[in-house]
């Protein structure tokens, strides 16, 4: 079943995505993404997402690149291993700032 959900970490915020993200669910997660970079640096944790296609990678790139068009952060937090494949397989390991847990994500907000 999928899920997002969102809360507030000091001036980090954190989008909880889990399920599948899939072109039926892409674009809630890239809408949920940029409404949150309207006012917060965001971090995505994706350790219950089982699968992601490349609809759910556009919604992730656009969201990096919102980030950084405004100057804010954008982080993607305990990467399912499912997740992490895939952005390996696109080299995007090397693009996204990876965080392996919430404790990454405190620190980032702290920096």
């Amino acid at each position: 079943m999928n899920d997002l959900s969102t809360e507030l970490h000091g001036s980090l915020m954190l989008v909880r995505l889990s399920g599948e993200v899939d072109l039926s669910w892409s674009a809630r997660v890239r809408d949920a993404i940029l409404e949150a970079l309207e006012r917060h640096s965001v971090g995505v944790e994706l350790s219950a997402v089982s699968y992601i296609d490349s609809s759910g990678i556009a919604a992730l790139v656009e969201g990096l690149q919102t980030a950084r068009d405004g100057e804010r952060r954008f982080v993607l937090v305990a990467t399912s291993p499912a997740v992490l494949a895939v952005l390996e397989l696109a080299r995007l390991d090397r693009v996204f700032t990876l965080l392996p847990d919430l404790t990454g994500f405190a620190a980032a907000e702290a920096g």
